[in-house]
């Protein structure tokens, strides 16, 4: 079984999680990425979040949230995503960049449209009372 690693940036407003949607894909996730040779998480989802979306998170309030795995989306059968989520407060304007064609602030009823992944993460936010209907 082969197994992905990435970061992922949970971020929340009024009951709505901003998801991203790369060029060429049709489902939502949620911004980040993989570690490059070296990084921490931290790191990387620094990078990773400027780079998407054109905004810098404060290092000072980052915060884990918990780790998540399911099949990987677009990928061989068989391939795992494992994927390490944090929130964290941000500087400057979210815009799509780099490979991001679109954002969206997403609700539970937008479920169908993100990833295998998001959806499970969904699940988890409605049961935390965080994610609206």
């Amino acid at each position: 079984m082969m197994i992905i690693e990435k970061v992922a940036w949970l971020h929340l407003q009024e009951g709505k999680v901003l998801a991203a949607r790369s060029r060429g894909h049709n489902r939502f996730y949620f911004p980040g990425g993989k570690r490059e040779a070296g990084e921490t998480d931290e790191q990387a989802l620094l990078r990773e979040i400027e780079e998407e979306l054109t905004v810098r998170l404060r290092p000072a309030t980052l915060r884990f949230l918990g780790s998540f795995e399911a099949p990987a989306h677009a990928q061989p059968a068989g391939t795992l995503l494992r994927m390490s989520c944090y929130a964290a407060e941000y500087e400057g304007t979210l815009q799509p960049a780099a490979e991001i064609e679109e954002m969206a602030w997403l609700t539970y009823r937008d479920r169908p449209r993100v990833s295998a992944m998001a959806q499970q993460l969904f699940d988890w936010l409605r049961q935390d009372g965080q994610l609206a209907d």
